[in-house]
C-alpha cells in the first residue's frame, strides 16, 4: 500500500513529497513558505519544449512527471534569462500537449522610475531576445540531454503585482490539508507563510514533530 499522505507519491523506495510538504510520510507542512518572488512583476510567456513528449500525469503537478519536467525547464530558464535586468526566477502555471506547451511566468523585480511600464515592456523584449538567441542542444531527439524550445510573449501579457492579499497567498501555496494554519509574516524585503510552529518568529511554540 502507498504509505504517502498529502499528496505524496511512493517511488518503491521513499515518498516523493509535492512542494511545501515535509516528513518521511510526506505527513508534515512545511515549516516555512517563501512567496517573496510574489511581491514583484512578471511576465507572461509561451514555450512550446519540441524534445519532449506530453503525457496525462502532466496535468498533475504532484506527479513525478510534472515536477521531473519542471525541475529542468526551470534550470534551462534560470540558465538563459540570469543576465536580464531584475530577474528573480520563473513559475510554470500550466504544461499541455504540442509537443509540451509550457506556460510560465517570469519572476521579476519591481521597476525603478517613473515610467515602470516602459521598462516592464522593455525586460519582456529583452526576455523574449534571451530565449530566442540562446543556443540550442545539437541533438534535438527526444532522448537528448537539454531542451529544445521556442518561445513567444505578448505586451498584453504583462501582469503588475498580484490581486491576491498575503493571506489568500499563503493558503493558496500551502498544502491544503493545512492552509488554514499559515499566515503571512514579513522579515526584512521577504515575505513568508509560517504557522506557529515556524520557530524564531514572534509568538512561535514547540510543536516538536509537526
Amino acid at each position: 500500500a502507498d504509505p504517502c499522505q498529502n499528496g505524496g507519491r511512493w517511488t518503491g523506495m521513499s515518498c516523493l513529497c509535492p512542494p511545501n510538504v515535509d516528513g518521511t510520510r510526506c505527513e508534515f507542512g512545511a515549516s516555512t513558505i517563501n512567496i517573496t518572488a510574489e511581491l514583484g512583476p512578471s511576465v507572461m510567456m509561451l514555450a512550446r519544449v519540441t524534445n519532449r513528449n506530453f503525457s496525462e500525469d502532466m496535468r498533475d503537478t504532484s506527479s513525478i512527471a510534472y515536477r521531473s519536467f519542471v525541475e529542468e525547464f526551470s534550470r534551462t530558464m534560470d540558465r538563459i534569462y540570469h543576465n536580464v535586468s531584475g530577474y528573480r526566477g520563473t513559475r510554470v502555471l500550466t504544461l499541455t500537449r504540442g509537443s509540451v506547451v509550457v506556460n510560465y511566468a517570469v519572476l521579476l523585480h519591481p521597476p525603478a522610475g517613473d515610467k515602470p511600464t516602459t521598462n516592464l515592456d522593455h525586460r519582456a523584449w529583452e526576455l523574449l531576445e534571451a530565449a530566442n538567441t540562446t543556443a540550442q542542444p545539437r541533438n534535438c531527439s527526444h532522448s537528448s540531454e537539454g531542451l529544445c524550445f521556442s518561445t513567444s510573449s505578448s505586451r498584453s501579457a504583462l501582469a503588475n503585482a498580484p490581486v491576491l492579499n498575503a493571506t489568500e497567498l499563503c493558503r493558496k501555496y500551502a498544502p491544503a490539508n493545512f492552509s488554514r494554519y499559515y499566515y503571512p509574516y514579513r522579515s526584512g524585503n521577504s515575505l513568508l507563510c509560517i504557522t506557529n510552529c515556524t520557530l524564531n518568529v514572534p509568538g512561535s511554540i514547540n510543536c516538536n514533530s509537526g
